[in-house]
């Protein structure tokens, strides 16, 4: 899952960066308020840690005008304001979560989870497609109780098709979905991870959910 981080101190911005790459998301930075507001406004995420105290354009603005636009993408609010006002302001604008600095990782980590997999309409963590499995939390697959490995990336493709199962999903969505913007990327990446992921997941089984819809992208189906 990809994620842009709206975050002008720089140091925290790292950290969050590499601490959620390392948990297996894609992760874009952008150090102020107006980078971060041309970003969000151009670029398909997930989800948006925003901060509120932001140089040129301040997070609760970059929020509003988010929703004004119609744009439901996830938002979590990140800031040192801890006053209950501000909470009520985000929340107010559209903000659907929020986190208080300093914050564990690991439960920011929950959060983003939680909040993409709803947006998605699949609240629980285990993501189910006919008898493949995922547990988004522990980032375990296995098909008809075997567990199958898969790499980084191998993952990320399988769970954003999980997320959007039943939906012919375009080689360029999954780019920009697990890949940061100025990946340079070449038109045969997503076939060859689709390649290695039908040997993994499809091979040996009477039914393929992996489904290529020519000239359009691929699908997760459960059910011929």
């Amino acid at each position: 899952m990809k994620i842009l981080i709206i975050e002008d101190e720089r140091r925290l911005a790292l950290l969050l960066k590499q601490g959620l790459e390392e948990n297996g998301f894609t992760v874009d930075l952008a150090h102020d308020g107006a980078e971060g507001q041309f970003q969000v406004e151009n670029y398909p995420y997930d989800a948006v840690l925003l901060d509120l105290m932001l140089p040129e354009v301040d997070g609760l603005t970059i929020l509003a005008s988010l929703r004004e636009q119609g744009n439901d993408m996830p938002v979590l609010i990140i800031t040192a304001r801890g006053e209950v006002e501000d909470r009520i302001r985000g929340l107010n604008l559209g903000a659907d979560d929020y986190l208080a600095k300093p914050f564990d990782l690991d439960e920011l980590i929950a959060r983003l989870r939680a909040l993409i997999r709803r947006s998605r309409g699949k609240p629980s963590p285990l993501l189910t497609v006919g008898d493949l499995a995922i547990d988004t939390n522990a980032r375990i697959v296995s098909r008809a109780g075997i567990d199958i490995s898969l790499s980084a990336r191998e993952y990320a493709i399988l769970v954003y098709l999980a997320l959007n199962v039943g939906r012919v999903v375009s080689r360029t969505e999954l780019i920009e979905h697990i890949y940061e913007t100025d990946y340079d990327w070449d038109s045969n990446v997503i076939d060859v991870y689709i390649s290695y992921l039908r040997t993994k997941i499809d091979k040996g089984f009477p039914l393929p959910l992996i489904q290529t819809v020519r000239g359009a992208g691929y699908l997760l189906k459960g059910e011929s």
